[in-house]
């Protein structure tokens, strides 16, 4: 036989074994379904770029149609916060949310949303991409059969919106607030009377003065839930959010069911719809907020000097009562500040001198 045709014919009969397993697999499809704690319609957090549903189009098209995720906003299929039981039970394999919601269950998670006084959207991508966060939360959560990604974040936040001003922390006593995660907290501390709202019920209760205050996210968002024409203090330091983000909550089975290339597209897509999410609010709230202090009347305002302080005060306290009541909390909030105090000191170096020139 000849050697040059016996070799041929030997690899083809080699290849061809080893190739049926990955053409099986490039063959195998899903199709999933994800929730939303967030309202039909919602920019940021159901529509546009980098939301839940641009990113389900992501994956479709990155995967060539073998991921496909159905979304359902608030409401659709279950109630606005219900995502994680729903995750957990298998009724549907993702949900996007931000993991302080589940604060009453599991408090540590909190700090993959946002920290008062903490780390901007720079920082908190640092530390979740590079400095051991995302590892840190997939420990907290792996013992629930649940895996999470950052899918989103708004970066700083407003204060809120009050319907009288804010003059000194006297005025924080008996105050019905709308404000989640640690920062309620805090506020809870100095006398707020702190409720947790879903976002398309935040309007309706200022309005009627069901609550006197309320906290959501930015000029562009709050604008279209028309909190405006319920309030017209409008506060802004950022102390309570200086980043917050979007969870992609994903149940562990389906994760570990998919292979490995798709779960690169779906770590992938949820890393630009993080990206793109954050560029697009810092894009809009410009614009929106200039819109609402000249043509709604909006009196926009620093919280003074002092109350910012009372805040930072009592945030210390809070935090460090929560780490030392719970061993998760108190790994993940050592992990988290040690990070914080690298970025600062860099920062401090880097940025803060940037700010300070004219113009």
């Amino acid at each position: 036989m000849d050697r040059r045709k016996f070799i041929a014919s030997g690899a083809t009969l080699v290849a061809a074994p080893l190739a049926a397993p990955s053409i099986a697999q490039a063959q195998t499809t899903f199709s999933w379904k994800m929730t939303n704690a967030y309202g039909p319609g919602s920019p940021f957090y159901v529509e546009g770029p980098g939301s839940p549903t641009d990113f389900c189009k992501k994956v479709e098209a990155m995967s060539d149609g073998r991921l496909k995720i159905q979304h359902f906003a608030a409401g659709e299929l279950i109630p606005a916060l219900e995502g994680f039981d729903a995750v957990r039970s298998g009724v549907v394999e993702m949900n996007a949310a931000n993991a302080y919601f589940w604060a009453g269950r599991i408090p540590a998670a909190q700090y993959f949303t946002t920290v008062p006084f903490g780390m901007n959207f720079q920082g908190t991508n640092a530390w979740l991409y590079h400095g051991g966060g995302q590892e840190l939360w997939d420990e907290l959560y792996a013992p629930l059969g649940l895996k999470a990604l950052p899918m989103g974040n708004t970066g700083v936040q407003m204060t809120g919106w009050f319907r009288d001003p804010i003059e000194s922390v006297a005025d924080f006593e008996g105050l019905k607030m709308r404000i989640p995660g640690l920062a309620g907290k805090v506020y809870a501390e100095l006398g707020v009377d702190v409720k947790l709202l879903p976002g398309g019920e935040i309007f309706p209760a200022l309005e009627r003065g069901v609550i006197d205050a309320a906290e959501f996210v930015g000029p562009y968002q709050d604008r279209r839930l028309g909190l405006q024409n319920a309030a017209k203090y409008y506060y802004t330091t950022g102390w309570h959010e200086p980043s917050n983000t979007t969870e992609l909550l994903i149940g562990k089975a389906a994760w570990d069911s998919l292979p490995a290339d798709l779960q690169a597209i779906v770590t992938t897509a949820a890393m630009a719809a993080n990206l793109e999410s954050h560029t697009w609010s810092e894009a809009n709230n410009a614009a929106a907020l200039k819109d609402l202090v000249d043509n709604d009347e909006v009196i926009a305002n620093t919280l003074p000097d002092d109350v910012v302080a009372e805040l930072k005060a009592v945030t210390d306290r809070v935090l460090e009562e929560g780490a030392a009541a719970d061993p998760a909390t108190r790994k993940i909030h050592d992990a988290y500040m040690a990070f914080k105090a690298e970025h600062s000191a860099w920062a401090d170096v880097s940025e803060a001198p940037l700010f300070k020139l004219p113009g």
